[in-house]
């Protein structure tokens, strides 16, 4: 070293040199060491969180499809009640003796409804509840629609035997509904199982049918005994020949009761030209019934009435000899023969009705 123009040495022996030498190559290998061991911690830290990682997301999906599981039974647990609401409004139109009316069914669930159940066991034990729970309400509906189906067949034999069309009279008592709109045993993804889509068809048919029947005459719009001329061709009272007489005549004292011979609307109150005042109730299927020389309304337009109902009185308004009614029935425009109605119809919708009557009377 110089230190002010002088120059110094300094010596290390050979011993202090490789003692210093291997101090700092025995640092060295302590501070390698200590950095591997910092290393392989830090790789195992790394590697166990990514394995805890992996282990979470499996554990993630599976609470996920599981949750699924569990929302599927719901929404399904969802579609089978309402199905049973359904069910349990229905019930109440059903014959006690269903039993043994739906002997057959229209479609027959019971092999596909078994082998539903057996790949549920298999599967997902905890659904087999639902399942058997589906398949007696699948049964229960084919019966109900066998049982809708065969009503409205003994609806359509009785009106094809009053000479009218079953098509006209369905299509007639189908325009003019409504209503909010109640959804009929949707599944989850908004479609309409097929069975419950063929009941809805059968019991819409059924009442469409039933309604006609309710429109047919069938109830006598006076005293029957007081029947004083019939349907068809005979002496005019005023001119003294022959002439078409389009209804039937019952001659009552003034003032006494008509009756309308059917369900219907009152689509006219007023006077016509020789009919005097009178009195129409549509009953659809485009057939009207015609009250007319009546001395006073019990009706008014637009209202609804029932067979039996009075809607008005008899008198002698109009081309008349004294008091009577003029009955008329009116089939698109055309007069028929009211008679065949009166008379028969009363028996032929009493069979037709049977099972509905029966039914009723258990109910109280």
């Amino acid at each position: 070293m110089r230190s002010q123009g002088q120059v110094r040495f300094v010596k290390f022996s050979t011993r202090l040199q490789m003692t210093v030498a291997g101090a700092v190559c025995a640092f060295a290998l302590i501070w390698a060491g200590s950095m591997a061991v910092m290393a392989f911690q830090q790789y195992q830290t790394s590697t166990q969180r990514a394995s805890l990682l992996d282990r979470e997301v499996i554990v993630a999906k599976s609470e996920d499809r599981l949750a699924a599981y569990r929302d599927d039974i719901a929404a399904t647990t969802q579609d089978l009640k309402r199905r049973q609401d359904f069910l349990e409004a229905t019930i109440e139109m059903l014959p006690d003796d269903l039993a043994e009316a739906a002997d057959d069914t229209v479609t027959d669930s019971e092999q596909e409804s078994n082998a539903l159940i057996g790949l549920i066991q298999s599967v997902f034990p905890e659904a087999e509840g639902l399942a058997r729970v589906e398949a007696r309400q699948l049964a229960f509906v084919e019966r109900l629609t066998l049982y809708a189906d065969q009503r409205a067949r003994r609806a359509e034999q009785a009106i094809r035997t009053l000479g009218l069309d079953p098509r006209t009279v369905v299509a007639s008592n189908e325009v003019g509904l409504g209503g909010p709109l109640v959804q009929l045993a949707t599944e989850a993804d908004g479609t309409l199982d097929p069975r419950f889509e063929r009941l809805g068809a059968s019991l819409a048919r059924l009442s469409a049918l039933e309604r006609g029947l309710d429109g047919i005459p069938q109830v006598m719009p006076a005293d029957q005994g007081s029947m004083s001329s019939g349907f068809g061709y005979r002496r005019d009272p005023f001119t003294g020949g022959a002439a078409m007489h389009s209804g039937l005549d019952f001659r009552a004292p003034h003032g006494s009761p008509i009756y309308a011979a059917a369900d219907g609307k009152v689509a006219y109150v007023g006077l016509k030209s020789g009919y005097g005042k009178t009195v129409e109730i549509d009953h659809g299927s485009g057939m009207i019934t015609r009250y007319a020389h009546m001395s006073r309304f019990d009706a008014a337009p637009g209202t609804r009435v029932t067979a039996g109902e009075i809607i008005g009185r008899i008198g002698s308004t109009g081309r008349s000899t004294g008091p009577h009614l003029h009955f008329e029935v009116r089939i698109n425009g055309r007069a028929v023969n009211p008679r065949p109605f009166l008379e028969t119809a009363p028996d032929v919708l009493e069979e037709a009705r049977a099972d509905v009557s029966e039914s009723h009377s258990h109910a109280k």
